[in-house]
């Protein structure tokens, strides 16, 4: 009888071959079909073959190709982050069955635009880092459009830029301010010692390294120069702020940066102080596709920012 009630309520499914999720795993993880065959230990068609097969269950492409590499669609990311927490779970089981202690952390994956500082991401990613053994934190860097779309398909759960969301782009997200502070002039000592005295007039014809310009603090810093008669000379532009500090310390120009870690931009880069601009505002945004957050490690990272990191600084 109880079989019979059972069968008449029996729901139809559509199964996945996990199989095939495991090849696409291992490809995307890998990167190329080549890798993934040597670390499955398959032929490479017959990979390629599986892929297809999943491809076609799923009815959306996963891969698209770069090249000679395999790069994730927006379907990929999001079937790729599925399969993730599939075989995260799968080791789980393995462990407990086994006796072995279990319990994955709170996976917290957050994409960091390029021109974001190191010394800034870290600063306001710390707080979370301090939630316990609780949280794993996953960093992306790269330009703000494809962090975006990573955004937008749930790849990610926060991005933090220099910038709000453009409104060209195409993205239901949300910005949330978590701070600004002003913008401090750095360089070499012998730079620094030559361009200090006189600041800020002196940086008229001083050599330059700068943040390119699709950026907001060089539109804001371009706007600042022209309001102020001072044409300083650009000799590199760079994408990343890291690099751009390296070339800074090796005497190519002077750079700036954020006030609020100069101590740590001095120390660490060996560079001197020529001034600081307090007028001209860098401001940090974390953007989220929820309005109200409840990510505890998001929660965290925007509460210690607004409360701590900017507060304290709020001078700078």
């Amino acid at each position: 009888m109880a079989s019979s009630v059972l069968t008449n309520y029996t729901v139809p499914m559509e199964w996945i071959n996990y199989h095939h999720l495991l090849y696409f795993w291992t490809v995307a993880r890998e990167g190329t079909i080549a890798a993934a065959g040597r670390k499955l230990r398959l032929a490479q068609p017959t990979i390629s073959a599986q892929l297809k097969l999943l491809e076609e269950d799923l009815g959306a492409e996963l891969f698209s190709r770069t090249g000679r590499k395999l790069v994730l669609t927006e379907t990929g990311h999001l079937v790729y982050r599925y399969a993730e927490e599939i075989f995260t779970l799968g080791r789980e089981l393995q462990d407990a069955v086994k006796g072995r202690p279990v319990g994955s952390p709170v996976r917290f994956r957050v994409g960091i635009t390029d021109v974001v500082p190191k010394l800034v991401a870290w600063r306001l990613l710390e707080p979370a880092m301090k939630l316990g053994d609780g949280i794993q934190i996953i960093c992306f860097e790269g330009k703000s459009t494809d962090l975006l779309a990573r955004l937008a398909v749930h790849d990610i759960d926060l991005v933090l830029s220099d910038s709000p969301i453009a409104p060209e782009v195409k993205v239901q997200a949300y910005n949330h301010e978590i701070g600004s502070c002003g913008v401090t002039v750095f360089g070499a000592k012998r730079h620094a010692t030559k361009h200090r005295k006189g600041f800020p007039q002196s940086l008229d014809g001083a050599p330059f390294l700068l943040p390119t310009v699709n950026t907001a603090l060089r539109l804001a810093f371009d706007a600042w120069c022209d309001r102020n008669g001072v044409r300083p000379q650009v000799t590199g532009e760079f994408e990343d702020s890291a690099l751009l500090k390296v070339f800074g310390q090796a005497g190519v120009g002077l750079f700036i940066g954020p006030s609020v870690i100069e101590e740590e931009i001095v120390r660490q880069y060996r560079v001197q102080i020529v001034g600081r601009i307090p007028e001209l505002r860098e401001r940090f945004f974390a953007i989220s596709v929820e309005r109200r957050v409840k990510h505890p490690a998001v929660r965290e990272l925007m509460e210690t920012a607004r409360d701590g990191l900017f507060t304290r600084n709020a001078n700078k």
